[in-house]
């Protein structure tokens, strides 16, 4: 796994555990020679998470639409800053560029890039590892959820949503290295039609 990319907030949110397990998870990355791939802001948790792995010798690779670029003060620090045309290119280069996803909290923005991976997993269009950061239970509602849905029959068996889950910031990297590796057959790029 060469780089992840991490969906979350450009707010750091109330609790200020979220910051900390976002700057913690920087640093995880750039230890362990994995880049990062994110939403290119310097803002709340995604400038966080960006200026934690930089800090700590890492390589970052924003994606940020030019219509965002001053609203979320575009971090330029990074080693690839990539300024794109509209949010579908940009959810576009950062799935071609990252091995697998992890969404921290966040707000609307986050939740639909998530889903659309969870989405794009369950329809078979690819098989990389997704992985939701339930810290301090924040994604308990959306599991409760999408449990819901499976109980009432809308998520059936072999159309399964699969996503792993880890409540603390230290199990992140060993899980979705463990499911990048069992995957066998992997089908890691999206076709032309999607």
């Amino acid at each position: 796994m060469a780089n992840i990319c991490v969906y979350c907030g450009s707010s750091p949110g109330h609790d200020p555990a979220f910051l900390r397990a976002a700057e913690r998870f920087g640093v995880l990355l750039a230890e362990n020679g994995v880049g990062l791939v994110y939403g290119g802001g310097n803002l709340g948790l995604m400038g966080a998470i960006a200026r934690a792995t930089l800090g700590a010798g890492g390589r970052v690779t924003g994606i940020i639409p030019g219509f965002l670029a001053r609203r979320e003060h575009m971090l330029e620090d990074v080693q690839e800053l990539l300024v794109v045309d509209d949010m579908h290119s940009r959810k576009r280069l950062m799935f071609e560029k990252a091995d697998a996803f992890v969404a921290f909290p966040g707000g609307v923005g986050t939740l639909e890039e998530l889903v659309e991976q969870l989405t794009w997993v369950q329809l078979g269009r690819h098989d990389k590892p997704v992985l939701i950061a339930d810290l301090q239970g924040f994604w308990a509602p959306l599991l409760a959820l999408l449990d819901h849905m499976r109980d009432t029959g809308f998520i059936r068996a072999p159309y399964e949503a699969r996503y792993l889950v880890c409540e603390e910031v230290e199990d992140i990297l060993p899980a979705l290295h463990a499911a990048y590796a069992a995957q066998v057959h992997p089908r890691r790029n999206l076709p032309q039609q999607f």
